[in-house]
């Protein structure tokens, strides 16, 4: 099968198409036939470890230390059950699905195999491959977090990174909650941003969010790269600050805030759950959310793909179509 495969840690050209052995689905596992996958930015920094030193050993530590042990990156993909092993029942060859694969990777190639019990799901039947590709890893990750702050009816949210994989989601999951929001991002991604149901778009670039005189219940740090004591500044009282990308700093500051005030700070995610694939599935055939794709690849160019990525210019999802 074509697959693309990192061959070292480096920059978008050590993704090299290649000729590889497709995988076998063991007992309990399903093949799946990729028709699209994605690329964000969690996957461009898994290819360049260009993050910090603490950080860089633990990856190495944990995906191989001079290349990926798993060589066939990508998180998430939607696809069509091509077989499944004896003990599977929840799929059978035919169906469309849509997965994360987490650090298995494995989504930059025609095939793919999952767990039965892993996140695999039917794929949202008004949804072509490609814009269920989009899903799975935002999914599993906002859900929780924003559960976790409880939004509900009459409350305002801010989204700070509203424009990309995560925030995108976020804007319309909390509009969904009846919820008032702002989202953050620069200029260009301003219209996206309103196109999916935010009450007001703020461009970082021109404006300082923190200082505009309006205050907030929930704030959701989607990329990790806002202002903590700003934050802190415009969230109300009983509020609840979400970090979903933090540093330590970050998670030091918000322990601290959260056990000498009112305030809530909550870092990281909570377990991701299979449930919320399906439930996911249930809103998009419900109409009540779109995916937002501003680029699409062949699988031959996801090298460029992840140039454009580490622009910090994609609005949405890049998508590599398979």
């Amino acid at each position: 099968m074509r697959a693309i495969v990192c061959t070292k840690y480096g920059p978008p050209e050590v993704l090299q198409l290649r000729e590889v052995e497709a995988p076998s689905p063991k007992d309990d596992e399903v093949l799946v036939r990729v028709h699209a996958a994605t690329v964000m930015m969690g996957d461009c920094q898994f290819r360049s470890l260009n993050v910090p030193l603490a950080w860089q050993l633990l990856f190495r530590a944990g995906l191989g230390f001079r290349r990926p042990r798993r060589g066939i990156l990508g998180q998430e993909l939607a696809g069509e059950v091509e077989s499944v092993g004896k003990a599977v029942t929840r799929f059978k060859p035919g169906d469309q699905v849509y997965a994360n694969t987490g650090l298995r990777f494995g989504a930059y190639a025609e095939y793919c195999c999952f767990p039965e019990s892993g996140f695999l799901s039917p794929k949202p039947t008004n949804m072509s491959y490609e814009e269920a590709a989009t899903f799975p890893s935002a999914g599993l990750f906002v859900l929780p977090n924003l559960r976790m702050a409880d939004i509900r009816e009459g409350m305002k949210v801010m989204v700070i990174g509203a424009g990309g994989t995560m925030g995108t989601l976020a804007v319309q999951l909390a509009r969904m909650s009846g919820a008032t929001v702002a989202g953050v991002d620069s200029g260009p991604k301003l219209e996206a941003i309103r196109s999916i149901g935010a009450n007001e778009t703020i461009d970082y670039t021109q404006t300082d969010y923190t200082k505009g005189g309006e205050s907030y219940d929930v704030i959701f740090d989607a990329v990790g790269k806002a202002p903590f004591s700003g934050c802190m500044q415009i969230l109300n009282d009983g509020g609840v600050l979400l970090l979903g990308n933090p540093g330590f700093t970050q998670r030091v500051k918000g322990g601290w805030a959260s056990r000498s005030g009112s305030k809530r700070v909550l870092a990281g995610k909570s377990a991701y759950q299979v449930g919320d694939l399906a439930y996911l599935k249930e809103l998009v055939e419900a109409g009540k959310l779109t995916a937002v794709i501003d680029r699409r690849y062949p699988l031959e160019q996801t090298a460029e793909a992840h140039r454009y990525v580490e622009t910090g210019q994609k609005i949405g999802n890049v998508v590599i179509t398979i």
